[in-house]
């Protein structure tokens, strides 16, 4: 099997991670690539009410089951298969669904605090920290978990008042330096994305 590369990609809550991500795969003309939502490893809550989930703060890195994403991502590097699990937003909680998934040469994982833990980054062979500000993202996520996420207009406010801005502040910009390229979300960024193509094609050893 040939080798598996991994790819981090960080940012704030709806600053359109996901979006530069198929920009990316699309300009590199990638397909067989494997893409994981750390949201995925947000721990299990199965024990708590759905009071105490809600009282959580979903953006400190201890709610994420870190050491599970290691373990799979060691895994899926060394060419294993591994039974990940899934989030289930409106519960606030993993789902019963797992999904088994198999390794690939590219594995993209995204995620708010991706960047944060060290024992992931150090699996990695790139790191991107996407970049857009506070307004923009909390316009973005208000329109995002009501429409998709069950949420109400008050929690979705509390919400970000209470946990998401200070922790994208304490926790999650930081992690800028960790990056081997930030990207500008506010404006185009051809440049940016044209930059990450030739570095991974460089990474995984394809020509023009």
């Amino acid at each position: 099997m040939k080798k598996t590369f991994l790819f981090l990609v960080a940012g704030g809550s709806a600053s359109g991670k996901s979006t530069v991500v198929q920009e990316i795969l699309e300009k590199a003309g990638l397909e067989d690539v494997l893409i994981i939502k750390h949201d995925d490893y947000y721990n299990d809550q199965s024990e708590m009410t759905q009071e105490e989930r809600y009282a959580i703060n979903y953006d400190h890195p201890d709610s994420l089951d870190n050491e599970l994403l290691y373990e799979h991502l060691s895994k899926l590097l060394k060419g294993e298969t591994v039974l990940k699990p899934t989030y289930d937003f409106v519960l606030h909680n993993r789902s019963d669904v797992v999904e088994e998934i198999h390794p690939k040469p590219i594995i993209i994982v995204e995620g708010i605090l991706v960047l944060e833990n060290e024992k992931i980054r150090n699996l990695s062979s790139l790191n991107l920290f996407v970049e857009l500000d506070d307004d923009t993202r909390f316009i973005r996520r208000l329109l995002r978990d009501i429409n998709e996420r069950g949420r109400t207009l008050e929690s979705v406010i509390k919400q970000y008042q209470k946990t998401v801005k200070p922790m994208f502040h304490k926790y999650i910009k930081p992690t800028k330096r960790h990056a081997d390229v930030i990207i500008p979300n506010e404006r185009q960024h051809d440049n940016a994305v044209d930059l990450i193509v030739a570095r991974i094609k460089e990474i995984i050893g394809q020509k023009e």
